[in-house]
This record gives C-alpha cells, sequence and structure tokens, in this order.
C-alpha cells in the first residue's frame, strides 16, 4: 500500500511538472519538462539524502564522539529490527530532527544539538524512534523526492517569470499562461509536500511510541520541540523551505492549524492522539496483569528496561545528563567534546 501510494504521488508530482512546463513553453515544455521530471527523479533516487543532509551541514557521528546519542539510536534500531542507519548531528540550536535515506539499508537520521541540550534522554530516545518508524515505513525516500521535486517546480515557476514571455515559445496561454506558472506552481508543489508529511506523522508517532515502547515521551518531546521552534529559527530551513516536511516539527515557524496549508498536522492533535494511545496501552496492561499475576515480573515493551508507568509530560524533568552530555538548561558547549569541538 505504501508503495501504491508513493507511485501515485510521484506520478503526481510528474504531472504537475509537465502541467507547468506545458504553460511555459507548450508542447515542447511539456516534453522538456517530463525529461526535467524523470531525471530529477533518478538523480534524487540516489543522491537525495545526501543533498539534505549537506543541505543542513550535518556531520556525522559515531559511538566516540557522541556515545550516548549514538547507542540510543543503536538500541532503537535493533529493537525496530533495522539497520543500523547512519547518525548525523546538526549544529543547531532549533531542537528538531528528521530521516532520510531511499531504504532501510541506506538511511541517515540526523538530530540538531538544540534537540539533544534541551530533552532528556528518554524524549530524544522517543524522537529518534519516530524518525526510525518513518524508515520502516519507507517514508524517507518518498518525503526527500518530494522535497527536491518541490524545489524544481519552484524553480521551473521562476524561469517562467524571467524567460516564459521573453519569445514566442508555442505557449498556447501566452503571457497568462506564464503568470499562472510563475504563481500557481509553487503554491502546488507546496500543497503537495504538505499533504505527504501530515499524513505519514500521525503513523510515525504511533510506530515510533511503539518502538520506544513509552507514547509520552514522545507526546512531551513533541510540546518541548514545539515551543522551542517557535522561538528558535532554523537559517538553513529557511534558505530551502522545500525540506520542511523533513523534520519531526516544522522548522520554519509555529504553525499550530491542522489544515492543508500547515507542513505538519497540529502538534496538539498529534499529542492528543499520542496520550489516547498511552490510555489504551495502560488499559491493555492492566487487563494482562489482572489475567496472569505473574507478568508483571516480567521487564516492559522498549529497549530501555524503565519501570512501567511512564513519566506525564508535565511532571518536570529530572536533572540528568542528556544524550550530549550537556545540562538541558545550562549553557552550550558545557560538555565534552563534540564534533565541532
Amino acid at each position: 500500500m505504501n508503495t501504491l501510494r508513493t507511485a501515485m504521488l510521484l506520478a503526481a508530482m510528474t504531472a504537475l511538472f509537465m502541467g507547468v512546463g506545458f504553460m511555459i513553453g507548450g508542447t515542447s515544455g511539456m516534453v522538456i519538462a517530463l525529461l526535467i521530471a524523470a531525471g530529477t527523479n533518478l538523480f534524487s533516487y540516489w543522491n537525495a539524502d545526501k543533498m539534505v543532509l549537506s543541505m543542513n551541514r550535518a556531520v556525522e557521528v559515531n559511538e566516540e564522539n557522541a556515545p550516548e546519542y549514538y547507542a540510543i539510536v543503536q538500541a532503537l534500531a535493533k529493537q525496530a529490527g533495522l539497520p543500523m542507519p547512519k547518525t548525523y548531528l546538526i549544529d543547531s540550536p532549533q531542537p528538531n530532527a528528521f530521516a532520510t535515506g531511499r531504504n532501510p539499508e541506506n538511511a541517515a537520521v540526523a538530530a540538531s544539538t538544540g534537540l539533544l541540550e534541551r530533552l532528556s534522554h528518554e524524549e530524544v530516545a522517543a524522537v529518534m524512534a519516530h524518525e526510525l518508524a518513518h524508515v520502516q515505513h519507507r517514508d524517507t525516500l518518498t518525503m526527500t523526492i518530494v522535497a527536491t521535486l518541490a524545489g524544481a517546480i519552484s524553480m521551473l515557476g521562476n524561469f517562467a517569470f524571467f524567460f516564459g514571455g521573453s519569445r514566442d515559445n508555442n505557449n498556447p496561454f501566452g503571457f497568462v499562461g506564464v503568470l499562472v506558472a510563475m504563481l500557481v506552481a509553487p503554491f502546488a508543489a507546496m500543497i503537495v509536500q504538505m499533504a505527504v508529511s501530515r499524513t505519514r506523522e500521525y503513523e510515525a508517532d504511533r510506530r515510533g511510541a511503539e518502538i520506544c515502547g513509552r507514547p509520552l515521551w514522545l507526546a512531551s518531546a513533541l510540546d518541548k520541540i514545539a515551543r522551542g521552534a517557535e522561538r528558535i529559527p532554523n537559517l538553513d530551513a529557511e534558505r530551502n523551505p522545500a525540506m520542511a516536511h523533513l523534520f519531526i516539527i516544522n522548522p520554519l515557524s509555529g504553525e499550530r492549524m491542522d489544515n492543508l496549508f500547515s507542513t505538519h498536522p497540529s502538534t496538539e492533535n498529534r499529542i492528543a492522539a499520542l496520550q489516547q494511545m498511552a490510555s489504551e496501552m495502560g488499559s491493555t496492561s492492566q487487563a494482562m496483569r489482572r489475567e496472569a499475576p505473574m507478568a508483571a515480573d516480567e521487564p516492559p515493551a522498549g529497549p530501555w528496561g524503565k519501570p512501567d508507568e511512564p513519566v506525564p509530560p508535565t511532571e518536570p524533568a529530572r536533572p540528568k545528563p542528556n544524550p550530549w552530555g550537556r545540562n538541558p538548561t545550562g549553557p552550550r558547549g558545557a560538555g565534552p567534546k563534540g564534533p565541532w569541538s
């Protein structure tokens, strides 16, 4: 089903690309746009993940320079039955994270230094579990290609502005077609990529909560990330807005409207869904204990070996080191040496 949806989405993006080409240059423009779209799809399949990581100036880390962060990803990947993805850090104060890669065997996850500084160990684990859920669902290829195609369509609209009306180019719509392509194409591409992100985030939230075993950890993390994204700009994302839907929370603004024009579902709606999931898990766990009292001695789901009752998001965070080895409330650079030291 996911493969079918991906194929339909890429077909829609290609058709949109061809439509813009037709409005700019008629039949010949549509053929050229088809060739460009095919080339973009092929290039994106092999290289889009590298482009996204490069745009965010991500640095690959390992167990030596980011031991706790790396160990979290390693434990979660094992819990999910996935190959260990490449692990990256983004030197950005805004708390956020994303995943990319064409398949689970060539996947990468990235977290910002702001995420590791401001969130607890449990919250970081929940965020990375969410990203691994995208990898497991093979969302990363679709979302990365959509980001590339959306950027290409936007550039095609800009091309229409500068060159579409400069000469006779067999455009059946004339200057009106050029104007429509210039205005509508980037907007349509934005709607498509936003719709992709919204439909898949809920699924990744649920699966991520299952991987880490604690829905409320992710609920607490989403609340902190959303509030941080409202206050702290992500300059790299602002320069490349077509990749905003890759992040767990929209890095461009604090949009809270759960409609077609937001890059992500409402954070409140996502938290409510996770709280409902935690309640259902709690009810199931209690029913199992009533039916089989001896099962209470078994370890809970997830790789952490934590107590059975999750920590509510409203409780104050315990004063413990986070995966970057820094105090979440302290100044940056207060911890051990990292990849930028």
